[in-house]
């Protein structure tokens, strides 16, 4: 119980995802994955888990998104690692599904658990925005140096008409 209370006081999120039908080659793969990106999947009872969100003062999922065998993903630094290596996971694992979730403190719905996981992560969204502030100062920088270029051109012509009247 220890362990689940820990991984509820540093989650910035979590995660609840039926496995039924995978393999534990499958689930190892999963937990890996999740560990490379500070996140993590604990299996526990139900019973615990309630008792573990009740002592945090967190939403109780219903009896629905508790349906079958159900996995917790905590994510740790990134609110969205967890549920996007999740999602990934079940393009190629269809028996892992997302069910719902919690997020500050938020219960979130199977609907709103998958949106969440297909929300850009944080570096897609910061070059996104680089980007962004990157294109109007090099189209500024074009429109400046397009006239100086238009004449440059047009004195080196004259330049070379003067040359060849003379």
């Amino acid at each position: 119980m220890s362990k689940l209370a820990d991984a509820l006081k540093k989650a910035t999120s979590v995660m609840f995802a039926q496995y039924k039908g995978l393999n534990v080659d499958s689930i190892s793969r999963l937990r890996k994955q999740l560990k490379e990106r500070d996140a993590e999947m604990q299996i526990p009872k139900k019973t615990l888990l309630k008792i573990a969100l009740e002592n945090h003062k967190l939403p109780l999922p219903d009896d629905q998104s508790m349906d079958g065998p159900i996995a917790a993903i905590f994510s740790y630094s990134d609110p969205l690692t967890g549920a996007q290596l999740t999602h990934t996971f079940s393009k190629d694992y269809p028996q892992i599904v997302l069910t719902g979730g919690i997020f500050e403190e938020k219960l979130l719905s199977q609907k709103d658990a998958v949106a969440f996981a297909k929300i850009p992560g944080r570096e897609v969204l910061l070059a996104t925005f680089a980007g962004m502030m990157q294109s109007p100062l090099i189209r500024f920088a074009g429109c400046i140096g397009s006239p100086l270029q238009s004449f440059a051109r047009a004195a080196s012509e004259l330049a070379k008409q003067k040359e060849s009247t003379t």
